[in-house]
């Protein structure tokens, strides 16, 4: 089966890669948030207990959990900048007709800007 010349299938390959760096990262970012709230939930169960146990210190957690948020964040950056400068060395022909380019990347840096927005609110509402 001869391929012709107009070839979308590299594009798209490299689409798939860019939106399985955007679900990493946004799990990472998920794990990063868990993790981050971990010590709020523990600092509550310890304070519900009879007799009242010690606190236990909230700040590793909340420093592991901003972390990762801010691992999770980048990784969407960097990816989403990597797979711009990509697609600009394809070809005419390899890009896709009637087909927006661009929508995954604009995606990809919306949420991993909001990843980092997440980051400093974490920080911010630390007790």
């Amino acid at each position: 089966m001869p391929i012709s010349e107009s070839d979308p299938r590299v594009f798209f390959a490299a689409e798939r890669t860019l939106l399985a760096w955007l679900r990493t990262g946004l799990t990472i970012m998920g794990l990063g948030f868990v993790v981050s709230r971990f010590g709020l939930f523990m600092q509550l169960l310890a304070a519900q207990s009879q007799p009242p146990a010690h606190a236990p210190h909230s700040g590793v957690s909340a420093a592991l959990g901003v972390a990762f948020v801010v691992v999770g964040s980048v990784s969407m950056l960097v990816s989403a900048a990597q797979h711009s400068r990509f697609v600009v060395t394809l070809q005419q022909p390899d890009l896709p007709p009637a087909y927006s380019t661009r929508y995954a990347l604009a995606l990809s840096y919306l949420v991993g800007a909001l990843g980092l927005v997440l980051a400093a609110y974490l920080v911010a509402t630390q007790a």
